[in-house]
C-alpha cells in the first residue's frame, strides 16, 4: 500500500542557498511522524515545500496520490492537507471565532462547518471560553491551540504541525502533546515538527532527523531514541 504522503528527492533553494538537498520522506494513513533536527536544517522548508508556500527545485510530492508539484496552496488545503505553522500566526485583532471561520474558508457547507467548529471547541474547550475574544489578548498557549484548530478547520487528512510547543509552560507543553494524541486517535495523520525531541519520539510512530538538508538518520520512534548519535545530539545525551 501506497503512503499517505511521499517526499522524493526533494530539493528546496532561497537564492543560492540550498535548504533541501535531496530528501525523501513518507507518512502512512492513521501515524504520527515527526521530523527533528537543529535550527535551520530544513524542518520548517520542508512542511512549506508540502503546503506549497515554498517552490520546490526539484523533486516530488505526492499526497494520496495526486502530484502536488503544480497546485496553490489553496488547492492543497482543499486536497487534505492542513498547516499549523511556527509561531501560531494567528490573526490577532480578530475573534476566536473569527480566526476558525477563515480556516474554513475552502469549504462551502454551512452545517459542515457548525459540526467541525464544534468538533474543535471540544478538542480546546479554552477555545470555547474565549469564544468571542480577540486573538491576539491570549496566551501564548491559547494562541497555539487556536493555531492547531483552525488547520483543523478545513477538515484534513493529514496535519502539519510546526514547533507547536515552542515557548509554552512545561504543563501547557504536556497539554498540547495530549491533545496531539487525540486529534490523531480521532483519525487525522499527523506530521510534526519539535525542537522538543524527546517529547515529540514519545508521541510519534517514527521519526526522521533532518541535518543541513539532508535526512541523516530514520526508523522507528524506539530505535531512534535508542540511538546514541541521536541522544547525544538532540536527547542530551544520556538514555
Amino acid at each position: 500500500m501506497s503512503a499517505l504522503l511521499e517526499v522524493e528527492n526533494l530539493v528546496a533553494r532561497y537564492g543560492r542557498i540550498t535548504a533541501l538537498e535531496g530528501i525523501s520522506l513518507a507518512v502512512n494513513e492513521g501515524e504520527i511522524v515527526t521530523l527533528i533536527g537543529a535550527n535551520g536544517a530544513g524542518k520548517t522548508t520542508t512542511l512549506r515545500a508540502i503546503s506549497g508556500l515554498v517552490r520546490p527545485t526539484s523533486g516530488a510530492i505526492r499526497f494520496a496520490g495526486r502530484d502536488l508539484a503544480r497546485l496553490a496552496p489553496s488547492e492543497i488545503v482543499r486536497a487534505g492537507i492542513g498547516h499549523s505553522p511556527e509561531g501560531r500566526r494567528v490573526f490577532p485583532r480578530m475573534s476566536v471565532r473569527e480566526n476558525l471561520e477563515l480556516g474554513a474558508y475552502t469549504r462551502t457547507s454551512k452545517a459542515e462547518i457548525a459540526d467541525d467548529t464544534e468538533r474543535v471547541l471540544t478538542i480546546f474547550p479554552r477555545l470555547k471560553e474565549r469564544y468571542e475574544q480577540k486573538a491576539g489578548t491570549m496566551s501564548g498557549g491559547e494562541q497555539q491551540m487556536l493555531a492547531m484548530a483552525r488547520a483543523l478547520m478545513s477538515r484534513p487528512k493529514l496535519l502539519l504541525l510546526d514547533e507547536p510547543s515552542l515557548g509554552l509552560a512545561p504543563k501547557l507543553v504536556q497539554t498540547i502533546f495530549d491533545v496531539i494524541r487525540d486529534i490523531n486517535a480521532r483519525g487525522t495523520t499527523i506530521l510534526l515538527i519539535e525542537q522538543n525531541a524527546r517529547q515529540a519520539l514519545a508521541v510519534a510512530t517514527r521519526g526522521y532527523v533532518l541535518e543541513v538538508g539532508k535526512i541523516a538518520h530514520s526508523g522507528g520512534s524506539a530505535e531512534l531514541s535508542a540511538s546514541e548519535a541521536v541522544r547525544a545530539a538532540y536527547l542530551g545525551g544520556a538514555a
